[in-house]
């Protein structure tokens, strides 16, 4: 196993946004509401208010996860953790904690406060993290977290 690196997606890529994109189309599994359009467009919309900036895991130029974060456009200074996903052979290594502390970090390097969303059917990790269950936000076995800063 080599050195895994996060960084931001750089969306003027077209490989890295096509394998972007075919790690979270396979990871979803919903081609009607995770489209391959759909998300290539998402991944290259560039609004300088209602940001959305992803993060990718790559190991040796290979990426094998993705994270993305963005600005709710119904409440100010708040921030959505959305679209993340890992390779399925590198689940359970710690990727995906590591990109969700990426945009943690980053949330709290660029904006001076605020609230961070984020949707999950197994919060443990999230708690670990500083999250807390909006109560009575269980819908479909999802439950609503948010971490302020």
């Amino acid at each position: 196993m080599g050195k895994i690196r996060i960084d931001t997606l750089d969306t003027s890529s077209p490989p890295l946004v096509e394998a972007t994109v075919t790690l979270l189309f396979n990871a979803f599994a919903d081609p009607e509401r995770y489209g391959a359009e759909r998300l290539t467009k998402t991944l290259r919309e560039d609004d300088p208010v209602f940001y959305r900036r992803f993060f990718v895991a790559t190991e040796a130029g290979e990426i094998i996860a993705v994270g993305g974060v963005k600005a709710a456009d119904w409440a100010s200074s708040t921030h959505i953790l959305y679209l993340s996903a890992v390779t399925p052979e590198r689940r359970g290594q710690g990727i995906g904690r590591a990109l969700i502390q990426a945009r943690i970090a980053w949330l709290e390097e660029t904006f001076k406060s605020g609230r961070i969303l984020v949707s999950a059917a197994k919060t443990r990790r999230f708690r670990d993290l500083g999250f807390s269950e909006v109560r009575h936000s269980a819908i479909d076995g999802r439950h609503l977290l948010v971490r302020k800063f």
